[in-house]
């Protein structure tokens, strides 16, 4: 049966330009790049232009640069490893309410060592309050850590504001830029970020590696003891092929990034458009000003969400749902609940999310799956 894949957010596929550039790591030029002799050399060569291509994009240095297992990694490692590298300095943290899991639990952690983290909460948009978070600074804080924009909402933070604010208390900025990357430029220098997380597979590229940026006038501990790997901070062989299909998919992501906005925004604003004529008693959860262009996440009166989404994964179409089950126990997702989600559509979300593979036919088959499911 043909599939219609909805859940870009989640993970991309691999692109076959991507795949291309990584075989030959895996089989022919499989050197250990800890090695000194040529095969060795030549993938630490190209362990270095992977590293080059994700600081071009950043408009970082290269040494600032370091690889992951992806975005989960790089999340934990950002900040525990500021917060222990400047315990002496502070122990507060400031953090918001809708971030990722893994900074969240990564927070709840560092709680338990002694460290005071301050969550944020966000409007009905799921955007912080810049006045709020300035007044939650204190003398003791030693990090920022707010995500660029929502892997479930799609809201983008305002991170220049955010940047600024830090930099003018001197306290080092981490962003997890997961969902942003391939989505949207960015500059280091210009936003005032001090670490920034990345994961491939949302950009086309593999599963299982990442990136970490750290701007090299911030401390933070090693974050995997053994070898020398990663200039003495994360110890382990290298995963050459999955670090060449790292840098090769960023590279593509910013040669073709406006070109591919203009054809997933449409998409989406397409399918967000048809979808209110429809059912006009649909609520959009987050901005539609500041958003990501390709996600469309959308409440119903009313309905299961997880029912719909069982629904259409019969007739093959892949999206996914702004709850969580666990043992069979259906829960508000934290960002919907963050955001004040209205009790008759609190288990009723449905995320689509949009990728360069997906047509305008494809939209068509979505909207007509969810006519006849919703009018059943």
């Amino acid at each position: 049966m043909k599939f219609y894949y909805f859940d870009n957010a989640a993970t991309t596929c691999l692109d076959n330009d991507v795949l291309k550039e990584m075989l030959p790591y895996s089989n022919i030029a499989y050197g250990n790049a800890s090695s000194s002799y040529k095969l060795g050399r030549n993938s630490k060569i190209a362990i270095e232009n992977s590293r080059k291509k994700v600081a071009n994009v950043l408009g970082a240095k290269p040494n600032e640069i370091y690889f992951t297992s992806g975005g989960t990694e790089s999340d934990n490692t950002a900040l525990k490893g500021i917060a222990h590298a400047n315990r002496f300095k502070g122990n507060h943290i400031i953090t918001s309410s809708i971030e990722h899991p893994a900074i969240l639990e990564s927070a709840k952690e560092l709680e338990k060592e002694g460290f005071n983290v301050t969550y944020l909460p966000v409007n009905n948009l799921g955007v912080i309050d810049l006045n709020q978070l300035e007044n939650a600074i204190t003398s003791s804080t030693i990090l920022i850590s707010i995500m660029f924009a929502n892997n479930e909402i799609g809201t983008i933070q305002p991170i220049k504001e955010i940047g600024r604010i830090a930099k003018k208390h001197n306290i080092p900025f981490h962003t997890d830029a997961v969902q942003a990357i391939g989505n949207l430029r960015i500059n280091v220098d210009e936003l005032n970020i001090d670490a920034l997380s990345m994961s491939a597979h949302k950009f086309y590229g593999p599963k299982g590696i990442g990136a970490l940026y750290v701007r090299e006038t911030v401390d933070f501990d090693r974050f995997m003891s053994g070898g020398h790997q990663e200039r003495n901070m994360r110890a382990g062989t290298e995963n050459i092929a999955g670090i060449v299909g790292l840098g090769t998919a960023i590279d593509l992501a910013y040669k073709n990034l406006e070109a591919h906005n203009k054809k997933i925004k449409y998409l989406r604003d397409y399918f967000l458009n048809n979808m209110t004529k429809e059912f006009p008693d649909i609520k959009i959860n987050g901005s539609m000003k500041n958003r990501l262009p390709g996600n469309a996440n959308i409440s119903f009166r009313n309905v299961q969400g997880s029912k719909l989404l069982k629904t259409l994964d019969e007739v093959g179409i892949y999206a996914s749902a702004g709850s969580a089950c666990s043992a069979g126990i259906t829960r508000l997702s934290h960002v919907l609940e963050a955001i004040g989600m209205p009790e008759e559509y609190s288990h009723n979300s449905l995320r689509v999310t949009i990728g360069k593979n997906n047509t305008k036919e494809e939209v068509n088959f979505l909207i007509y799956s969810l006519r006849k499911i919703l009018r059943s």
